[in-house]
């Protein structure tokens, strides 16, 4: 017992040296440059950047997506999407919203009736 007890009392009495230029670098930077390389680095881990050695826009938004901390990014780093399938979407958007339309005439309409 009195051995453990010293091998503690020897670990609290020794110092933690860190290094100072490092200190003084990290004291130095900006909030938005550690942000950015905090993204950069996450995106890149858990991304496909591993595979391609390079961080792309499609990690980034990946990131911004499923990421709980990078969610208010959603936003400013959307999915990237083809012209072609967004005309898509709207065109059956719009078509939808014109039969909903038509559904809630008809529907007046049979109370009017009654």
């Amino acid at each position: 017992a009195e051995m453990a007890a010293a091998r503690l009392s020897g670990t609290e009495n020794r110092l933690v040296s860190l290094p100072l230029s490092r200190i003084r670098v990290i004291m130095k930077s900006s909030p938005e440059e550690l942000f950015v390389q905090y993204l950069a680095t996450y995106s890149y881990k858990h991304g496909r950047g591993k595979e391609k050695n390079a961080l792309t826009y499609t990690d980034l938004s990946h990131t911004a997506e499923e990421c709980e901390t990078f969610q208010f990014l959603a936003d400013i780093l959307p999915k990237k999407i083809l012209a072609s399938k967004y005309l898509k979407m709207l065109e059956k958007e719009k078509r939808d919203g014109e039969v909903r339309e038509d559904n809630d005439e008809d529907e007046e309409e049979e109370e009017e009736d009654e």
